[in-house]
């Protein structure tokens, strides 16, 4: 897939509404994941868009996921699969999974909507069963096995104290084993130790259920970042997450650009003010930052309430996060300075810029190179000023700035709130 030189088109930023929106191309998420299946080696593709799609919105993304050759969505949380049924994404588009579960989740409405459930814990399996009896639906389960990250699923170990109840109930005819998985704890470092240690938990486990008698048809553990780095690790069934919406899952090893992705979404906002300012003018909460000439400072009506990530301040510990301001041949990249604030950031625009109030600046969006040279900064730019990941920077995105989705392969662009 080639990358869009130009940013995607969409609406004006008319100052009618909220100052700044977040541009999602659903042609992008249709892209990406027909690459992913290209890297999938056979492989069916789950699409993960738990926590609103990582902040991109959930249906749109899904059915964008979709089209693109997803056969199955991933999801966290039980809410999440209703809203996609809700929705109109039924099961004839794609199998739906959930998997994170709390006791007293309604399983009977997931069951109802044709949805998979994933089971961790011995109390998950007697309430899928109890739901399947009540709803007279037949539950289609996914056990999932912790092989070594410690967190959800149940520890190989302790296999036997969940896999005989889940046979009984499927030979009672009130459920069906159709699938086991895994997560991986470090797929986005290649060749460490522990994903082949935590391959061999997983086969072991697998050899486990199946001389048990367990007939599945998917078995999962590739992540995003094993999905394009590993394919021994593909199995049935792939699940990547980031990586649909045009993100590097190992950025250290290769940019979206070099896997063949492309960043789906794009932040951007009106300027509010802009005015000149003395060398020497400290600038917002505790003057981290100090103009060192006479220049020009720029508001961006966005700050930490918005999911801006305060860590991105800049002053004397290092550089803020990067925004992409002016337009064609004149544009750059200059950094926050000063503190994030709840809603706002400020620019040092320099002191020949010819910048005004209303005009649009990005934050983040593709790696489009710039004619001064680099690039249009993107999420893993910000992940890299605040020191997190890129997951963190669209997904912890607010819900007061629109969400406009639009279509580069030629739908009208929509607006909606997070």
């Amino acid at each position: 897939m080639s990358l869009p030189i130009d940013p995607p088109a969409a609406p004006p930023l008319d100052g009618a509404g909220f100052p700044a929106r977040a541009v999602v191309d659903l042609a992008a998420i249709r892209g990406n994941v027909r690459t992913l299946r290209e890297r999938a080696s056979g492989a069916e593709v789950l699409a993960v868009v738990k926590a609103d799609a990582y902040g991109h919105g959930l249906v749109p993304s899904a059915r964008a996921a979709v089209e693109g050759g997803a056969t199955w969505l991933g999801v966290a949380q039980a809410s999440e699969a209703l809203a996609l049924r809700a929705g109109g994404i039924g099961p004839d588009d794609a199998r739906l999974l959930t998997w994170l579960h709390a006791p007293g989740v309604d399983f009977a409405a997931l069951l109802e909507s044709d949805v998979d459930v994933s089971v961790a814990a011995s109390w998950a399996v007697d309430d899928v069963v109890a739901a399947a009896r009540s709803t007279g639906r037949t539950a289609r389960v996914h056990l999932k096995v912790d092989t070594g990250l410690g967190r959800n699923g149940v520890m190989a170990d302790d296999l036997d104290s969940v896999l005989p109840a889940l046979l009984e109930a499927e030979a009672e005819g009130v459920l069906r084993l159709v699938g086991l998985w895994s997560h991986l704890a470090l797929a986005d470092e290649p060749g460490h130790p522990s994903v082949r240690a935590q391959r061999v938990v997983f086969e072991d486990v697998l050899d486990r259920a199946e001389h048990a008698g367990a007939r599945l048809e998917v078995r999962h553990l590739a992540n995003s970042a094993a999905t394009v780095t590993a394919p021994e690790l593909h199995y049935d069934l792939v699940r990547p997450g980031l990586a649909v919406y045009g993100m590097s899952p190992v950025p250290q090893l290769a940019s979206s650009r070099e896997l063949g992705l492309v960043p789906a979404m794009t932040v951007e906002a009106s300027l509010a003010t802009v005015k000149r300012v003395r060398a020497g003018q400290g600038v917002s909460y505790a003057h981290l930052y100090t103009t060192t000439q006479d220049t020009v400072l720029g508001v961006v009506p966005l700050g930490y309430g918005d999911g801006i990530p305060r860590h991105a301040s800049g002053g004397a510990a290092g550089p803020g996060g990067p925004v992409l301001v002016g337009h064609d041949d004149a544009a750059r990249v200059v950094r926050v300075a000063g503190r994030v604030c709840m809603d706002q950031v400020v620019l040092d625009l320099g002191p020949d810029t010819t910048e005004r109030a209303g005009d649009t600046v990005r934050l983040f969006g593709v790696d489009e190179p710039l004619a001064a040279g680099g690039t249009a900064p993107t999420a893993q730019d910000w992940a890299d000023a605040a020191s997190t990941i890129s997951y963190e920077i669209t997904t912890r995105l607010g819900a007061r700035i629109p969400r406009v989705h639009i279509d580069t392969e030629g739908l009208a662009p929509s607006t909606e709130h997070a």
